[in-house]
C-alpha cells in the first residue's frame, strides 16, 4: 500500500481501521525520500530517528484525542527554525546552525500532532525564483528534472508533487509559495499579512514575509493552514484575529460569486497556453455559478520594481545581523575585526544575496532614501488601493500564477531581471498583503500551469471555496510527475 496519493481523510482512515500505522506511514515516507532523492534533492537535513521514535509513541495515543493532520509527515522549509535539526536558509554563514528553540509554526505542527521528517532546500534566505540559489544542491522539477521547481520554495513544491510528504511549508515573500507551486502542480497558499506568526521564520523582508502550506489538495491545505495560524504575541505583525474553520469553508457552493480578471495579468510576456488555461478555467467557475469581468490593477506595472527596492531595503537590515562572531560561517582569513566582518560575509553570502545587500543598502543610503525607498513605498500604498478598490464590487481576482511553466535549469540563472520578473503576477499580492492561492489548471510543453486565486484581508475561507470547487470540477490535481513511478512503493 502507497500513502503518496492519499489525502490526509484517506490515510487518517487508513490509521484508524488498523489497516496500518503512523509509524508505517512514517517509515514510507522515508523510504520514499531514500528513493527518490538522488534524482529531486528536495531536503537537506534529515529527522528520521526522532521521527520515528515520536510516531511509534503516537500510535498508542487514543482515536478519540487525534486530530485530522495527526501522525502525519511534513517538511518544513530550511529557513523555518527547528529546534536541534540544523537550519541554514540554505546559505553557507549559517551552515552548521542548530536552533535551541522552535518557530511558532513548528510548534503548532506539534500540537497538531504532525511529524517534522526533514527540512527542505530553497534558494538562500528565501532571495530566487528557481532553487538555484541554494549554497547546498539544485532541487529538480519532478515533472521534468531538467527543469527548475520554482523558488524560493522550490524544496517544499517539489517534495510534494513527487509525493515524498504529502504535506510542506513554505515561506512567500514575492511569490515564493505559490510560483513552485504552479511550476511543480501542487497548492500552495500565501495567507493574509499576519495571519500565520513570523517567529522562527529567517527574515529576508519583514513587511512581505508569510509563512504558508504546500500541499497536494485544497482540503488538505485548508487543514494544515488552520494548523498553523493565530495570534501569537512574540510576532508584533501577527493580527489577533479570530482563525475559522477554513476546512468548513469548502461548501461546492459558489453561486453568485463574482470574480475580476485583471487585463494586465494577461499582459506581452504571458504564454498563451497560461492565458488560455485561465480561460477554460473561468469557464469551469461560470458553469458553477460564478461570473466574471475584466478588471483593471492600473499600478501592476510598477510592482516590480516597487518589490525590489522595498524587499532588498528590508534584506540588508536583516541579514546584517550574520556576522560570523556568535553562530555559523565564520572566515579563517582575517588579519583585524574589520576583515573579519568583511571576509565572513563576502565568503558566507551567495551572489544573488550580496546583490541585494547592495541594492537595499543603496536604497536605504543618505541622499537616495527619499528618491527610491520612500517613493517605493508610496507606490506600494497605491497598488494595495488598486486590490481596495477591486474588492468592492468583486469576491476574488483571478490571473495566471506564472507566466510561462517552469524553464530548464541555468537556462536564465545569469539574467537577473528576466529571473525577477517570473513573480510579476505573484508580487503585487505580497504588496497588497492580500491571501492568494494557486491551483494546478493546465499543461504546457507537459509541465504544469497554475491558476492564481486571490482574495480579500482574512477572506482565506472564500479563495479556499473557489480553489475546492474548482479542483473537485477537474483532474489536473490527480495528475501525478514522470517520477512518481519511480519511488519505492
Amino acid at each position: 500500500m502507497t500513502f503518496a496519493d492519499k489525502t490526509a481523510a484517506q490515510m487518517q482512515e487508513l490509521i484508524h481501521t488498523e489497516k496500518t500505522t503512523i509509524a508505517e506511514v512514517t517509515k514510507q515516507a522515508f523510504d520514499r525520500i531514500e528513493a527518490l532523492e538522488p534524482k529531486v534533492d528536495a531536503f537537506l537535513a534529515m529527522n528520521k530517528e526522532q521521527a520515528m521514535q515520536q510516531a511509534e509513541e503516537m500510535d498508542k495515543v487514543p482515536l478519540a484525542e487525534r486530530g485530522p493532520l495527526f501522525g502525519l509527515p511534513i517538511g518544513v522549509k530550511d529557513n523555518i527554525v527547528t529546534e536541534g535539526l540544523e537550519t541554514t536558509a540554505s546559505s553557507r554563514i549559517l551552515e552548521g546552525f542548530n536552533p535551541i528553540y522552535n518557530a511558532t509554526v513548528v510548534e503548532k505542527l506539534k500540537a497538531a500532532g504532525m511529524i517534522t521528517v526533514g527540512k527542505l532546500n530553497m534558494d538562500e534566505f528565501a532571495m530566487g525564483s528557481s532553487n538555484e540559489n541554494s549554497y547546498y544542491k539544485k532541487t529538480k522539477n519532478p515533472w521534468n528534472l531538467e527543469t527548475v521547481p520554482g523558488g524560493s520554495s522550490g524544496g517544499s513544491a517539489a517534495a510534494v508533487a513527487a509525493g515524498e510528504v504529502p504535506f510542506t511549508l513554505g515561506s512567500d515573500t514575492g511569490g515564493s509559495i505559490r510560483q513552485p507551486a504552479s511550476f511543480c502542480g501542487v497548492v500552495g497558499m500565501k495567507p493574509t499579512y499576519g495571519r500565520v506568526s513570523r517567529f522562527g521564520l529567517i527574515a529576508f523582508a519583514s513587511s512581505l514575509d508569510q509563512i504558508g502550506p504546500v500541499t497536494r489538495t485544497v482540503k488538505d491545505n485548508a487543514l494544515l493552514l488552520q494548523a498553523i495560524s493565530g495570534h501569537d504575541e512574540r510576532d508584533s505583525t501577527s493580527a489577533d484575529i479570530e482563525v475559522p474553520n477554513f476546512a468548513e469553508a469548502l461548501t461546492g457552493d459558489i453561486q453568485g460569486l463574482r470574480i475580476g480578471v485583471p487585463k494586465e495579468y494577461f499582459a506581452e510576456g504571458v504564454s498563451e497556453a497560461a492565458k488560455q488555461a485561465v480561460r477554460d478555467a473561468l469557464q469551469v467557475l461560470e458553469e458553477k455559478g460564478a461570473t466574471w469581468e475584466e478588471i483593471s490593477l492600473p499600478h501592476s506595472k510598477y510592482a516590480l520594481a516597487t518589490y525590489y527596492l522595498l524587499a532588498s531595503s528590508e534584506a540588508s537590515s536583516n541579514l546584517s545581523r550574520f556576522d560570523g562572531i556568535r553562530y555559523g560561517y565564520r572566515t579563517q582569513k582575517a588579519g583585524n575585526l574589520l576583515e573579519f566582518y568583511m571576509n565572513t560575509r563576502s565568503e558566507g553570502f551567495g551572489d544573488e544575496v550580496k546583490r541585494r545587500i547592495m541594492l537595499g543598502t543603496y536604497a536605504l543610503s543618505s541622499g537616495y532614501y527619499e528618491a527610491y525607498y520612500k517613493k517605493a513605498q508610496k507606490v506600494r500604498t497605491l497598488i494595495k488601493q488598486d486590490f481596495d478598490k477591486a474588492f468592492e464590487n468583486y469576491d476574488v481576482i483571478i490571473g495566471p500564477t506564472t507566466p510561462t511553466p517552469a524553464f530548464k535549469i541555468g537556462e536564465i540563472i545569469d539574467d537577473p531581471l528576466t529571473m525577477y520578473a517570473n513573480d510579476i503576477l505573484t508580487i503585487p499580492v505580497n504588496l497588497a498583503g492580500v491571501p492568494a492561492i494557486s491551483v494546478p489548471c493546465g499543461f504546457e510543453n507537459g509541465l504544469p500551469l497554475g491558476l492564481q486565486i486571490i482574495g480579500k484581508y482574512f477572506d482565506e475561507e472564500t479563495v479556499y471555496r473557489v480553489a475546492d470547487v474548482f479542483e473537485q470540477a477537474t483532474d489536473f490535481h490527480k495528475k501525478t510527475p514522470q517520477t512518481w513511478e519511480g519511488a519505492a512503493q
